[in-house]
This record gives C-alpha cells, structure tokens and sequence, in this order.
C-alpha cells in the first residue's frame, strides 16, 4: 500500500483489503486482522497531513470506513489533540472523547488544555472536577493547562485551591507548575501572591521573571516591577522582548514615563529595539504619556511595521488632540496597504468626533463596511459623541432609536454629556432615565445631571440629586490628579493639604492667582454645584486637584520643564481656561490627560481647541 501527502491536499490511501500480505526480503507476514494496522496508519495520517480542519475531517471520515472509530482509546487521543492543536471547535473534540471508554490522562490534558486555550475555559474545571470523581490522578501537565483556564476566568479562589493540590500531590516545587501560579495569580491581580511563589522557586527561568515584572507593573507596582527588572540584569538573566511589552504595556497604562523611557534606552543598548512588538508598545507609551513628537519618531524608526503599529499612532494621535494628523496617517496607512481593524476606526472615527468632522465621521463609518468590519458599541458611541459635541444633541437621540444594536448604559451616558455640554434639560432628563434601568447607582450619571441643573440655576434639583444620591448609598467618584517627580507618582486632591510641601505649593497657587488675574483671568463658576456667594465659588474652583498639582511641579522642575498631569475626571472649564494662560505666564508645556482625552496647552492655547 502506497500513499502520497501534499500541502494543497490530502490524498487518502485507497480502501484496504480485509487480507494484507506484506513481503519483505527478509520475511514474510500474513495479516489477518488488519485492524491494528489500519489504526497505525490513521494515525500516521493524522501526524503527517492534519494542517488544516478540513483535511482533519477528511481523515476521520476515512478511519471511520475503515473501520477505526474514536471508541479505539489510540485513534481517539490522537484525534482530538490534532482538534486542540488545530483549534478547530471543542464541541468537535468533546464529541469524540464522551466515545472513548477509558481516556488516558494525556487524553484528559489535552482536553483540558482545549478549554483553557478556548473563548470559554470554564469546562477545563469541570473536567478536572470529574477526573477527580472517577479516581483518575492528575499529572505533571494537568496543572499548568488548569492553571491557565483558571487564568482566564480571574477565579483566584478555585485557584487557590488548585494551588494548594499541587503542594499535596508534590508538584509545587516544578519551575513549570510554579510559573503557571504565578501567572494565576498575577491575572488575578494578586501581585503579593505571585511574588510570595517568585520567591520560593529554587530554580528561576526567564519566564518567572517575566511573570512577576508583568504583574507588579499592572497592578499600581511599578517600583516593584523597576527593582525586579533591574535585578534580572544583576543575576545575569537577559530581559527578552516579552518583557519589554510587559513593562512598557504596564508603563502606558500608568503613566509611568521615567520608567518607560529607561526601558526604551535598554532596548536600543541590546537591539531590542528591533523588536516590532516591543516598538509597537514602546509606541502606545509615548502616545499615552502625551509625547506624540516621542511616538512618531518610534514609529518612523521601525523597520517592520503592522497593522497594531499604524493603529496605534493613529489612536494616540486622535486622543492626544491631533485629530486631522490621525486621519491623514489612516489615508497614508490605506495607500500601502494595511487593513484596517475595529480599532483603527475607533481612532478614526474619535478623531473626527474631536475635530468636528461630522460628514467625514459618518463617510469612515459607512467605509468600514467595505472592509468587511461590522460596527460594535464602540463605533456607534463614537457617532453619538460626535454628534452630540457638534451641538446636535437632538440628532444623536434620533440616531440612538435607529442603532442598529440596543444602545447600552455608555451610549446614553454620552448623550447625557452631550446634553450638559449643550444645556438641553429635555433630552438629558430622557437619557438620564434610561440609564437608571441600565446602571441605576453610577455616580457619574449623577454628576452630569447635577451639572445640567446647575447650569440652568435649578439649585432645588441639584438638592434633591444629592439627597437621592445619599439615600442610594452612591457616592461621587473623588477627583484627582496625579504628577511624576523622580520616579515617584504625587496625587493630589481637591483642596488637598496632606502633602509635605502642602505649605510651599498653596503660597504657590496664590502667586498663580494674581499673575493670571493680570493677564485677564476670569474664574469660570458657572459649574460650580452650590448655590453660595461667588467669591466662595472662585476659592473652590482655584483649588481643584490639576491646579494643585502643577503648583508642585513649578516649584520642584527647573523653569521651561514640560509638566505632565493625569487627571481621573474631564477636566472643567474653568481650569481649561486657567491652564492655558499658565502655558503662556510661566513658559511651560503642559500636557494634561483627563478621562476624556489629552490636552496640551502651550503659549495660552491648547491643542483641543477648546472643544473637548
């Protein structure tokens, strides 16, 4: 029996006899029962041409003519690790293991690790539970599979108790069973926990290092996460690109700079910064710290560039104000080629929405259509904001009745914003109660109303919000603002004076006040939610959080320094204001991310262009 095996197609051995006779120099054998046989070749077929799902169907389809079928514990363990392997459906693979009458632990791992790799992991824990309830013990590999799926469901608390098996059974102590844990409890967000396992491994490997860093860094660490990463290089373990993305990812999200650039000078020093993965991150540091000049020259600096590279420069710009330069570098990215993803129309379409493009908003999105990509929540919240910041607040309400999709809390909540920007009380109140049947206690929808009140002087109606928000039990969301100084995050509140320098940075602010009020600063206090005398007003506004805390930074940075700010809440009109005649009266750049987007103010204007 002759067979041939090609790339493009599976040619199938044609039927066998139910007599094989096969000869050799040697010998010469009489096969009665072929069967074994036939199995052996199935498998061989298996190992050999299953490169595709098709050509998986296509082999199980002739082991079943010929009569192999998964009920043989052989055949079945191969098939469906070729199932897993290929990441064809687990429905598939879980049909043909409930055939197999006794599945060895390779079979039950394989299983296992089907789920844990799939969009749904929970089955992986519940076919542990029944290798449990049928005696079956679990091995070496079962762990590490588990571990994974229970990654990916967040459940520290089956996790723990898988952790604590593994020290009964005896497996703890192996470097691959102690990385999984680790990884567990870092995805968990128990970043002490997975240090606690880092520091009783007696054997450490390039993952356990890349493990810990990427959890310290995620989790609100990252002095941690700088210690760990510079004693790797003490110990003579050589950071690799990983850990690179790991670190610089944790830097974006937390807009740790000092420590995103240090790690950016190490690549360049070992060639790391050849690394297209590492670059594409380093790239969405610098986008999301508010360095856009720092991010571009990143990105025309890289070699190799994809789909995630464009995506990520056209989002940074777009976010960071600079909205026709994101759509600019999406018509660059079209004319070589790329396709574009969800994401990169969730910048291009943020972009227009900042930059007031409503026709060419809705021309992107009616293109995206021709790329095959089908509009989520996001885009269609993007339109609605883009709307709503146009002044057509009616229009994005006739647009949310005819979305395509039911408009969640986050589309309603956009246009209750739309509508305190705009003072229409009428459609606020109808968004306002549609959001108390999706997320009756969001603080954030309170405020926004009290906003559209107070803006209409309607002081009774904010009472009576405040009131329903205490009885609710809801509080407001505390503002702050947070500012890096020497590899330490500062964070200030409103009226804030818990601060060391608390003394020397309010003589600050009342320096700030008089050389603004000279250069025609006018305290903005229409927003401010009480109904008090207006010196009252303008006390309260001059010291909000932002303010605060560029009075630290201009008394610890020498003159000119850029001052970068991360602020939780969209930052007011009145410190708007004030912040760009600081740019111009102290001669400072200043970039301020607020949970809306960036604003870099410099010379007296910002780069929103007061539309945000």
């Amino acid at each position: 029996m002759q067979s041939s095996y090609q790339t493009s197609q599976v040619v199938l051995p044609s039927p066998i006899p139910h007599n094989i006779s096969t000869q050799n120099s040697t010998n010469s054998t009489s096969i009665q029962n072929p069967l074994p046989y036939i199995v052996k070749k199935c498998i061989t077929l298996l190992q050999i041409c299953a490169s595709s799902k098709s050509k998986l169907k296509q082999i199980h389809a002739f082991s079943i003519r010929h009569g192999v079928t998964p009920t043989n514990p052989e055949f079945g363990k191969h098939l469906i690790y070729s199932i897993v392997s290929l990441s064809a459906p687990m429905t598939y693979a879980h049909n043909i293991f409930t055939q197999i009458q006794t599945p060895n632990i390779f079979t039950w791992n394989t299983m296992i690790r089907g789920y844990a790799e799939s969009q749904n992991p929970k089955p992986a824990i519940e076919l542990y539970h029944t290798m449990h309830l049928n005696s079956i013990e679990p091995d070496t590999h079962t762990y590490p599979f588990l571990l994974k799926a229970v990654s990916k469901l967040v459940n520290v608390k089956v996790g723990e108790k898988i952790h604590c098996i593994t020290i009964r059974n005896g497996f703890e102590p192996l470097v691959f069973v102690q990385n999984s844990l680790m990884h567990m409890y870092a995805a968990c967000g128990r970043y002490e926990s997975a240090h606690k396992v880092f520091a009783c491994m007696r054997e450490r490997d390039l993952v356990a290092w890349n493990t810990v860093i990427n959890g310290f860094a995620l989790n609100g660490k990252p002095d941690e996460a700088l210690k760990l990463y510079m004693e790797m290089g003490l110990m003579g373990v050589e950071p690799d690109g990983f850990t690179m993305v790991s670190l610089l990812s944790a830097c974006a999200e937390l807009g740790g700079l000092a420590l995103g650039k240090r790690v950016h000078g190490y690549m360049v020093k070992v060639g790391l910064n050849e690394n297209m993965h590492a670059n594409n991150a380093l790239l969405d540091l610098y986008a999301k710290c508010g360095r856009v000049t720092e991010a571009r020259e990143v990105f025309e600096e890289m070699k190799v560039k994809n789909v995630v590279s464009w995506t990520s420069l056209i989002v940074g710009l777009a976010v960071n104000g600079f909205g026709m330069e994101a759509l600019e570098c999406f018509k660059e990215m079209e004319k070589q080629g790329f396709m574009p993803s969800e994401i990169t129309f969730v910048g291009v379409l943020y972009a227009c929405s900042h930059c007031g493009l409503v026709n060419e908003g809705f021309n992107y999105f009616k293109k995206m259509e021709g790329y095959g990509i089908v509009p989520r929540m996001e885009h269609y919240g993007c339109m609605v904001d883009l709307l709503g910041r146009s002044g057509l607040v009616k229009e994005a309400y006739e647009y949310i009745q005819n979305m395509a999709l039911q408009p969640n809390a986050v589309i309603w909540r956009t246009l209750l914003g739309a509508c305190t920007i705009q003072g229409n009380s009428a459609l606020g109140e109808i968004a306002r109660a549609q959001l108390l049947l999706l997320e009756p206690n969001h603080s954030g929808d309170y405020v926004l109303l009290s906003n559209l009140y107070a803006s209409d002087q309607r002081w009774s109606d904010v009472h009576s919000l405040r009131k329903t928000m205490l009885s609710e039990g809801v509080r407001k969301t505390r503002g702050h603002s947070l500012v890096e100084l020497g590899n330490h995050v500062h964070e200030f509140a409103m009226g804030d004076r818990s601060h060391p320098q608390s003394d020397a940075i309010y003589g600050m602010l009342v320096k700030m006040s008089k050389k603004l009020r000279l250069e025609g600063y006018v305290p903005h206090t229409a927003n401010v939610l009480a109904d008090i005398e207006e010196e009252e007003k303008e006390n309260a506004l001059f010291y909000h959080s932002e303010k605060i805390a560029i009075a630290f930074m201009l008394i610890n940075t020498p003159p000119r320094t850029p001052i970068s700010v991360v602020k939780n809440l969209r930052v007011c009109t009145d410190c708007h204001s004030a912040i760009k005649l600081i740019s111009k009266v102290y001669d400072r750049e200043i970039v301020m991310r607020d949970c809306s987007r960036f604003h870099h103010f410099r010379d007296g204007s910002c780069s929103c262009r007061d539309f945000w």
